[in-house]
């Protein structure tokens, strides 16, 4: 049900209504969400996740103790050893509470004292599709509604210019960055109606197919199609009485507002030089991550409700000192200038700012190791993200791994409870938030227990 173009654009946020008269379930801290995920999973104990004592155990094998006869993937179950690969990287402390932050994020290590850092985060999935799907949908299988088409669902618009739900897929610099696929299927709507589908806005050409009239048609030609179209649409409805008849009729509608709004969304020609300053000379060129946080704040402060970015080539199972560095160079400083601009424009008290991929990976080598080089595999007993805005705590880090950083000592948080606490935040309670399909009353967080992290909450 991915949306195409500019009707499925007006489509993806027609009248804006909330599912139930309930919701809100109790007054909400976040209004939006903007989500950075970086596809492919960051390596949790190179950034986030301080190991110093891994320095003298550098090419000793993982002990059987810490493994604790783990799944692994094919791609290193035929190693005849696991030789631990200490992070080449230096980390330093940042902020009131002293954080340790790795050297490659220096943009994010200054805001510490505003990120809630989760290093307990674990998940069941262990290859990146079924991790991507099941932390955007709450199941590793496909057709599932995602965080996004949930909230808007839920909520509803709070713009009936543009979507509740946008997407944006930001480009990664480094070639040699291994690449994962991603479809619409992980910004899909599912079950719930098509008009919920995240709505993705291209970095090339228009930014939404159709956007413009074609040539020899102009506004008022289009406007008195558009009277003439609803008029025959009113007279089916009140023949069959479909309600997507009225549904049609609203996304003509809305489309025809777009025209206008779309276009004065992506002109960035009124952004100051101290904006581009802050985000860097990378906000100019379209498609780069710094473009699209730059856009994320736009639609933000238009009340877009829920803006997702992706940005890939972090998967990295060879070649991680060179990729790597790169790879944060891309987001380390948009990210960074991201939540600086909320904040100045007092919108980060409403704005909930995730960052965080979809699984961690081994403290091990994948492949050769040396001193210089290493490679690391997928690992979903441990991974690190950061939050901020929107009713987070700053300043704080939450959950303990094991000096490996291989297994959670503390505090663990699963996906699910990750999904439950968005919700949370948006005033919706998860175990009360449903919709009936297939005869289940099917929700985000599904049928297993899961938690609000009330730790993380300011």
């Amino acid at each position: 049900r991915g949306a195409r173009g500019l009707g499925g654009l007006a489509l993806a946020s027609l009248t804006g209504q909330a599912a139930t008269a309930t919701l809100p379930h109790f007054p909400a801290k976040a209004k939006r969400c903007i989500y950075l995920h970086m596809v492919g999973a960051p390596p949790q104990q190179d950034l986030l996740d301080y190991k110093p004592k891994m320095v003298d155990w550098f090419d000793k094998d993982l002990p059987a103790s810490i493994r604790q006869g783990q799944r692994l993937t094919t791609m290193t179950s035929g190693q005849s050893r696991f030789p631990i690969a200490p992070s080449k990287f230096k980390f330093s402390q940042h902020g009131a509470n002293g954080t340790w932050v790795s050297e490659l994020l220096p943009n994010m290590a200054k805001m510490v004292d505003d990120l809630a850092i989760v290093r307990s985060m674990h998940t069941e999935a262990i290859n990146h599709e079924p991790a991507i799907t099941f932390i955007q949908t709450g199941n590793m299988n496909a057709g599932k509604p995602c965080i996004g088409s949930w909230v808007s669902y839920g909520l509803g618009s709070m713009n009936q210019e543009l979507p509740s739900f946008v997407v944006l897929n930001a480009m990664h610099s480094n070639p040699k960055a291994p690449v994962q696929a991603i479809s619409a299927r992980l910004w899909s709507a599912g079950f719930l109606s098509g008009k919920y589908s995240g709505v993705g806005l291209r970095s090339a050409g228009d930014p939404v197919l159709f956007i413009n009239n074609p040539d020899g048609v102009d506004s008022k030609v289009r406007r008195r199609m558009l009277d003439s179209l609803g008029e025959l649409n009113q007279l089916q409805f009140q023949e069959v009485g479909d309600p997507e008849t009225q549904s049609r009729i609203s996304q003509y509608e809305m489309a025809f507002r777009m025209q206008t709004s779309v276009p004065e969304l992506t002109d960035l020609s009124k952004e100051t030089e101290a904006t581009y300053k802050m985000y860097g000379e990378e906000a100019k060129k379209p498609g780069t991550f710094a473009n699209s946080c730059l856009m994320a704040r736009r639609l933000a402060e238009r009340n877009v409700r829920f803006v997702q970015i992706y940005h890939r080539g972090w998967d990295v199972h060879g070649e991680l000192p060179e990729i790597l560095p790169s790879q944060c160079q891309d987001v380390d400083r948009p990210a960074w200038a991201l939540v600086q601009d909320l904040k100045q424009r007092g919108m980060l008290d409403d704005t909930l700012v995730i960052w965080g991929g979809e699984f961690g990976r081994t403290v091990y080598s994948q492949g050769k190791l040396t001193r210089e080089n290493y490679g690391r595999d997928h690992h979903p007993r441990c991974f690190s993200l950061w939050l901020t805005g929107g009713g987070i705590k700053g300043g704080i880090v939450h959950g303990e791994t094991d000096e490996f950083s291989y297994n959670i000592v503390r505090d663990p948080v699963h996906v699910r409870d990750l999904q439950a606490t968005l919700l949370h935040l948006f005033g919706i309670q998860h175990d009360r938030f449903t919709f009936q399909y297939q005869g289940l009353d099917q929700r985000l967080t599904g049928v297993e227990p899961s938690k609000v992290v009330k730790g993380i909450l300011a």
